[in-house]
């Protein structure tokens, strides 16, 4: 059986929705966290990992050519939660679901020259009584925002970034007001003496293809697992990036350099 590892976030959600398990493939979920354990032990042979494992780990892993899970601007679901500015942040409590969010806040205050203390935490909107700010990342980011929003804005360019004495920054966007390009959360990856299969990849884009043809199904499923409006899914999930392009690899490369990490600018030829 080949197993693949996937995390049950809905911005993943696209990639597998139509992917059915049997004929030799089985599902493994777990967080990320999770998920890049498992790749380097075995237990899972294809695996959903977070860019910033898969860059520290360079040297064992190979990604897909054409699969990632990036956005341009804001993704709504990787947001820090304050009520103090941005640049009198000292103590924060992190997700400990996601290297690469953390890795990727610490290099943008790092950048603005704020040198703040990081504590792994779990929980939410309460850890603002004990830091000044909380890392929510995924399915909890989003269920977050969504409880603090009254209305649902009938325009992208109405998005609230405060509300209720609580800050939202949303750090893709702040990444990409720094870089202009994209950030790539996370790729397909395999151990680098594993090739993928071809039927599997051929699989993966089949499925693919239908999650992008059938947004407003797989969004309705999401928003009902999360118990958010489905309008509010679709935005949430047309607003991804799902196939590794040029500009997507740009941005990869830059958040290497950005952390001090090599990029081998190497994909599987499948």
């Amino acid at each position: 059986m080949y197993i693949l590892g996937v995390p049950r976030y809905a911005n993943t959600a696209p990639l597998y929705h139509f992917l059915e398990e049997g004929d030799g493939v089985a599902f493994r979920y777990g967080v990320p966290t999770e998920l890049n354990r498992w790749l380097l032990e075995g237990t899972v042979d294809l695996s959903l990992v977070s860019s910033y494992f898969y860059l520290e780990h360079a040297h064992q892993l190979r990604p897909l050519p054409d699969f990632s899970v990036a956005d341009l601007g804001p993704v709504y679901s990787v947001n820090l939660f304050h009520r103090i500015p941005w640049k009198d942040l000292k103590r924060i409590a992190l997700t400990i679901e996601s290297a690469t969010s953390v890795r990727l806040l610490q290099y943008l205050l790092e950048a603005d020259g704020i040198q703040a203390q990081y504590t792994p935490a779990q929980g939410g909107l309460e850890l603002l009584e004990q830091y000044d700010a909380v890392l929510l990342i995924g399915d909890r980011a989003i269920t977050t925002y969504y409880g603090l929003l009254s209305v649902i804005p009938e325009s992208v360019h109405q998005v609230p970034n405060q509300i209720e004495g609580i800050r939202i920054t949303d750090l893709s966007m702040k990444w990409f007001e720094r870089t202009r390009l994209p950030f790539v959360f996370g790729v397909w990856v395999t151990r680098n003496n594993a090739p993928p299969p071809p039927e599997v990849v051929r699989r993966l884009r089949a499925a693919r293809s239908l999650g992008l043809g059938n947004l407003a199904a797989v969004a309705g499923t999401e928003a009902q697992r999360l118990g958010v409006p489905e309008r509010l899914m679709q935005h949430y999930l047309w607003n991804f990036r799902y196939h590794l392009e040029a500009p997507d690899r740009l941005g990869l490369q830059t958040f290497a350099q950005a952390v001090g990490l090599p990029y081998p600018d190497d994909y599987w030829e499948v």
